[in-house]
This record gives structure tokens, sequence and C-alpha cells, in this order.
């Protein structure tokens, strides 16, 4: 088992069977709620701030460069997922409350709709996989994980050829019908990635994970749902222009 979510790997449950206290997933849904309200809290002070005339560019740098540190830490020290996991997700709320706010000045009532769309992709998936409509396969989690990895290949392209050549791949960030096919494309796998999720999680509970993974488990969902709501965000913004 595997997600094509980089934080949920084959192995992140290998070597937690022996402790008294399981995973759940009740336990796993109630991380999941603690953490995004750690991440709504932090985003809407930002948006607020912001709206009072705040300059947020540095809450947003701080967000960024914070939350990917303590990304790093949760991934490769799982057991301090219980604290690090909600310091992720407070500094991720500054960069997302930050992008949100400045896309939101020029496009009124966006952030709204990335927001609901963000929620009905997830509410509709996770329908989708309790009733078994969606399974996971061997097949589609190749594909999904394969289009995950090509996304975050083209990203790091553009990012180097914005650092060293001052441009970027064609038709990325363009608002004509290629660019706006490219992001739906993006969407969905972003989309498909919580499918995969929600098998890994109900397979950490299966195989009676330590209880610290639900933490971690919630941890590697948020991540998924913020790379969502961004790209879906993106889409719009391109729709719009």
């Amino acid at each position: 088992m595997r997600s094509g979510n980089p934080v949920l790997k084959s192995k992140t449950f290998a070597r937690s069977n022996s402790t008294s206290k399981v995973m759940t997933l009740g336990g796993t849904v109630f991380k999941t709620t603690i953490l995004f309200l750690f991440l709504l809290g932090s985003a809407l002070y930002t948006w607020h701030q912001y709206s009072q005339g705040v300059d947020v560019t540095m809450m947003m740098i701080i967000g960024a460069i914070g939350g990917f540190i303590f990304a790093l830490i949760t991934i490769f020290v799982k057991k301090a997922a219980p604290i690090t996991a909600p310091i992720y997700a407070a500094l991720q709320g500054f960069f997302i409350g930050g992008i949100s706010s400045l896309v939101e000045a020029s496009y009124p009532g966006i952030v709204i709709q990335a927001a609901s769309l963000t929620f009905a992709v997830l509410g509709g998936l996770l329908f989708l996989y309790a009733t078994r409509i969606i399974k996971v396969t061997r097949n589609f989690r190749l594909m999904v994980v394969s289009a995950t990895l090509g996304i975050f290949f083209v990203y790091l392209v553009n990012f180097l050829l914005n650092i060293f050549l001052q441009t970027e791949v064609p038709y990325l960030h363009s608002s004509g019908w290629i660019g706006i096919g490219i992001s739906l494309f993006i969407v969905a796998v972003a989309a498909l990635n919580l499918v995969l999720d929600f098998d890994f999680i109900e397979s950490g509970v299966n195989r009676g994970a330590s209880k610290h993974m639900e933490w971690y488990a919630a941890f590697g969902l948020i991540i998924t749902l913020v790379w969502l709501y961004i790209e879906i965000l993106r889409l719009l913004q391109k729709i719009r222009r």
C-alpha cells in the first residue's frame, strides 16, 4: 500500500504494531479536524490583518518556510507528529491566508468559491470511497502516483526556470484554454490523491498502527487538502481572467 502523497509511504505504519493504544478511524478524523482548525484560525487572522491594511508578505514567508521545515520534521520524526503537525497547520494557515487575501482583492468572491469546491470534492470522494464506487486498485494507485510525480517535476522545472532564466514552463500559468485544461488536470490529480489518502489511512487502522500515527495521517491529509485548495483557487483565477 502507498499513497500519491509523498508523506504517506508504504512503510509508514510498519513499526507501529507493538503498542497497546492503536490508531482508529474516529481518532484520525478528530485529529484532522483539530489540524484544520489550527490552519483555519491562522488563515483568518492573516486575512483580518490584510483587511486592516497590514502587509502580510512576511507572514506568508514565515508560514511557507516554517511550514516546510516542520513538515520535514514530521516526516522524519513521526512520533513528534502530535506536536509538529499542529505547528505545521498553523504556519501553513499564514501562507494560505495571505494568498487567499491577495487573490480575493483582485477577484472578489473567489475564495469562498474555492473553499466550497474543495469541501465538495472532499465530501464527494469520501462518499464514493466509502461506498466502494471508487476502488483503489494497483493500476489506479500507479496512475495517480505517476501523475503526481509528473506534476511535481513540472513545478520544479518551472521554479528553476524562474530563478535562473526568468521564464516559465509554457501555458502552466496562462489563462487560455490550454492553461485552464492544465489546471483542470492538476486539480483532478490532487483530488484523486485524496482517495489514496483515505485508502492509506484505512490500511493503517486495519494494521493496528500506533496512536500517534493518527496525527501523522491527519497531517498527510491536510497536505493534500491544502494542495487541492490552492489548485482550485488557481483554476478559478484563470477562468476569471
